[in-house]
């Protein structure tokens, strides 16, 4: 006499593809997407409360040199070439641009925090010609 195999109930196999999805769903870490400051971001600077400045800042990434553009528009300033520094999170840029005066020149360097996050931000010093001041920047 042969013995059949016990058969999974519907229900039994209900449960068990639905504790599947729960394990997989819960065991995919969450990831990034693309290069870290790739995105659209804003925030401001300056150097008193009272005295901010609206910062829209847009970088890319195009696999070898990450570039972008400060408040994007007719007196966008063009960002050639942004240095990030991942042993510590770090960014760093210069660029030439024009404000109501004439020329200017920007230098920034900041920190990334929360870099898992998809609205992580970037914080430090920002010069533009001779003012300095702090800057936060949140990925949009």
């Amino acid at each position: 006499m042969m013995t059949r195999p016990p058969v999974v109930g519907g229900l039994q196999m209900c449960g068990l593809l639905i504790c599947s999805l729960v394990i997989l769903s819960t065991a995919s870490p969450r990831t990034q997407e693309g290069h870290p400051l790739t995105g659209t971001w804003s925030g401001d600077w300056g150097a008193a409360p009272g005295k901010r400045t609206h910062i829209t800042m847009v970088m890319s990434w195009d696999g070898k040199t990450v570039t972008g553009t400060i408040n994007p528009g007719p007196d966008a300033i063009a960002v050639p070439a942004i240095a990030l520094d991942v042993t510590n999170w770090t960014m760093r840029f210069e660029a030439d641009g024009k404000d109501a005066s004439g020329p200017v020149h920007v230098a920034a360097e900041g920190r990334i925090e929360d870099i898992a996050s998809y609205h992580r931000t970037i914080s430090g010093t920002w010069r533009q010609g001779t003012a300095k001041g702090d800057f936060k920047l949140t990925r949009d």
